[in-house]
């Protein structure tokens, strides 16, 4: 691959992901109002419950009232927070496609899999949360989450802005492979996934009773437990890749090395958590707690231990 910068290219892909991170805090801003203004989980549930008629001649309910044992009728939400909610995922979708031309651009101007440092491999999980949200989002009914995976998105790219951030060069030879295309796009893919599962695993851990505008505990840990599902197998092929790779790469399928390890302890804890749950029943407070720690260790396997431990990956190229 060429060893030319294309210096345009590496700036607009910079100015591309300041872009993405006001977008997202828009995003997040309007998420937020949605939550706190528009209409709460518990009316939105008790507006598609279905009204059955009364057996035994106790007639029908009166126009307008509300179903028995519901209390009085939810207060209709201000006209200007029926939009906020489509106004917060016209932004999610604006940040997560200049997000994506970020990484796009990145790619163009070094000529090659733009996920070769730390600072490159955070945008691109940033971008995998996201996109993991906005794609269950046309599935499922999870708006509620947009206010905190936007938030940890904005915060996450913040982060790597200021203190991982390097200029857009080429990297190392072991790094010029087509095994960055298998292996770190499956790791990127999986850790997307589990992002998503961990901000509601700590949603359902500090959710309050009487927090009717937030949705229900078992609707949070049904998110988590979905994308787990989808996001482990997927992990477990990166792990089996990178072995494949550090073969290729230094004529061993397993050398110990911090990275090694880690990634295999993030794969025994989110096999605990889903093995738990399907053998001893474990739901609840007890299984949110396991997939925690698991993301936890996905969190120090991705950042802490290019930062802290080093090893045959420290060419991740941290800024000292």
């Amino acid at each position: 691959m060429s060893a030319e910068v294309d210096a345009g290219l590496a700036t607009l892909s910079d100015q591309l992901i300041l872009a993405t991170v006001l977008l997202y805090v828009a995003a997040m801003i309007a998420y937020a109002l949605d939550l706190a203004f528009g209409r709460s989980a518990g009316a939105s549930a008790r507006a598609a419950r279905p009204v059955l008629a009364t057996v035994g001649g106790g007639g029908t309910p009166a126009a307008g009232s509300a179903p028995a044992g519901d209390g009085p009728a939810p207060k209709a939400p201000p006209a200007w927070a029926v939009w906020a909610g489509p106004v917060a995922v016209g932004l999610s979708w604006l940040g997560w496609a200049a997000n994506l031309a970020s990484v796009l651009t990145r790619g163009l101007a070094v000529d090659r899999w733009p996920w070769g440092n730390m600072y490159e491999f955070v945008v691109a999980m940033c971008l995998a949360a996201v996109s993991a949200f906005l794609f269950m989002q046309l599935r499922y009914p999870v708006r509620f989450l947009g206010a905190f995976v936007t938030v940890a998105a904005a915060l996450g790219l913040g982060f790597a802005v200021r203190y991982l951030h390097v200029q857009a060069g080429p990297v190392v030879p072991a790094l010029n492979s087509y095994w960055v295309a298998i292996h770190v796009s499956a790791a990127i893919v999986a850790s997307g996934l589990f992002i998503v599962a961990g901000v509601s695993g700590i949603l359902y851990l500090v959710r309050k009773d009487s927090a009717v505008r937030l949705p229900s505990r078992q609707d949070l840990e049904r998110v988590a437990h979905r994308a787990i599902v989808i996001g482990f197998p997927i992990w477990t092929f990166a792990v089996i890749a990178g072995a494949l790779w550090a073969d290729k790469a230094w004529g061993r399928y397993w050398g110990w090395d911090p990275k090694e390890i880690w990634a295999f302890i993030t794969w025994i804890a989110y096999a605990a958590y889903l093995h738990a749950r399907a053998t001893a029943g474990w739901k609840g407070r007890a299984a949110m707690i396991v997939q925690l720690v698991a993301f936890a260790c996905l969190l120090f396997n991705l950042v802490g231990v290019n930062i802290f431990l080093g090893g045959l990956h420290s060419y991740a190229e941290v800024p000292g």
